[in-house]
């Protein structure tokens, strides 16, 4: 595969902060994003036990809400 330049505009600091970085973990900012980039969720490999796991629990964001909000209650009860 080549390789092709681009250009980024970021906050000042941000690139400071970030090429520190990469120098404390002996890495480019390059490869840092490259890795970044390259290491989205559908390449991740996942346990057997993870993936078994997955979509155990099927609630809709209020549901799971007030299942949230009735534990932490009854948490603090006690």
């Amino acid at each position: 595969m080549m390789n092709t330049k681009i250009t980024l505009e970021l906050e000042s600091e941000l690139i400071v902060r970030a090429k520190e970085y990469a120098k404390k973990n002996k890495t480019s900012l390059s490869g840092m994003i490259e890795n970044y980039l390259s290491s989205s969720e559908e390449s991740i490999d996942l346990t057997p036990l993870v993936k078994s796991l997955s979509g155990i629990i099927k609630l809709d964001d209020s549901d799971y809400r007030k299942e949230l909000a009735y534990f932490l209650s009854e948490k603090h009860k006690r």
